[in-house]
């Protein structure tokens, strides 16, 4: 249960990192600078939310039983990663190569973040990062297209913001879920 919130922490500050860096544009500073307090006050939440559980977890709450097949950071999930961040460095060479506008390279992010999900899915047996995993991976798609618009502007919004939104809300929701399913010991 524990490694399942650090995996949802990690996504919360990757949510925030999201947005804290893609807020500015052509939304204006004041309106950056909201979402970017909105951001962390989100990952504070979800940093208490872990602390929470693992006092939880220390005081004698018994997790729910997780599902059959392993570990969650096996073979699987190596291999996941592994191929993420060669799409991922890979991919952002071959857009500097093609010259792509420097916007674009946060839509490549959020695309190879969304499948990175989607991947960990059937492996991890939690459907439910799917949602997440769809989001993110739809959104690059989206910015990837509009990178050849005159909306170029906005790709940093569209993938970063609304991806670092998905990933907070998402992280949130699954911590809030996690901390409500620790039992009290009877």
């Amino acid at each position: 249960m524990q490694n399942r919130l650090t995996g949802m922490l990690v996504g919360a500050v990757f949510g925030a990192v999201f947005v804290i860096v893609n807020a500015p544009g052509p939304l204006g500073s004041v309106i950056a600078t909201v979402l970017r307090v909105a951001a962390g006050l989100a990952a504070a939440y979800a940093i208490f939310l872990w602390f929470s559980a693992g006092r939880r977890l220390r005081s004698g709450a018994q997790p729910p039983q997780p599902p059959e097949g392993g570990t969650m950071f096996g073979r699987g999930y190596l291999l996941i990663v592994a191929a993420e961040a060669i799409l991922l460095f890979g991919g952002l060479q071959v857009l500097r190569l093609m010259e792509r506008p420097v916007e674009t390279n946060v839509a490549w992010v959020a695309l190879i973040v969304g499948v990175h999900f989607v991947a960990l899915a059937p492996v991890w047996k939690e459907p439910s990062i799917l949602i997440p995993g769809v989001g993110l991976t739809a959104l690059g798609i989206i910015g990837l297209i509009m990178s050849f618009t005159p909306a170029l502007a906005w790709v940093p919004f569209v993938s970063g913001v609304l991806s670092g939104v998905t990933l907070l809300s998402g992280s949130i929701a699954y911590a809030r879920k996690g901390l409500a399913a620790l039992s009290p010991t009877p």
